[in-house]
């Protein structure tokens, strides 16, 4: 883990790589700027718009952040790999370096399956976005 003079490598690991992967990478990229932090989807969609607005809330531009497919990233190695939803955690890959690499799993309810108007689902999404700035600082107080 705490590997001399290498950065901490993260992989944030969801299903469409569209919402929730998108902002814990970009907290951890606020938080951490000296480590590497990538996201990805088993079944990758595309940036969810409202993902880009509530993060541009907390002053995270992720505009050009992309949707990427985890088997990208097969033959890397990360130190911690983060599922944030169940479907990723049941098909995470196993990656390079798998003995070191620390698995940590956050059940987050998918914001855009919340229905209603615009505000309502906007709403849906700034909830979620709260809770993976709290798991992320969590994170970051237990490992780095």
């Amino acid at each position: 883990m705490n590997r001399k003079n290498t950065k901490i490598k993260v992989l944030v690991l969801c299903t469409g790589n569209s919402i929730r992967s998108q902002m814990a990478e970009g907290f951890l990229k606020k938080y951490r700027k000296s480590w590497h932090i990538e996201s990805a989807g088993t079944f990758p969609v595309g940036l969810n718009p409202l993902t880009i607005t509530v993060m541009a809330e907390s002053g995270i531009d992720i505009s050009k952040n992309s949707s990427k497919n985890v088997a990208r990233f097969i033959s890397s190695s990360f130190d911690f790999v983060i599922t944030v939803c169940d479907n990723a955690r049941e098909s995470c890959p196993v990656f390079l370096g798998d003995a070191m690499t620390r698995y940590i799993h956050w059940s987050l309810e998918d914001p855009s399956a919340a229905a209603g108007s615009y505000e309502k689902r906007l709403d849906s999404f700034r909830k979620t976005r709260d809770l993976i700035d709290e798991k992320i600082e969590e994170f970051l107080k237990n490992y780095g």
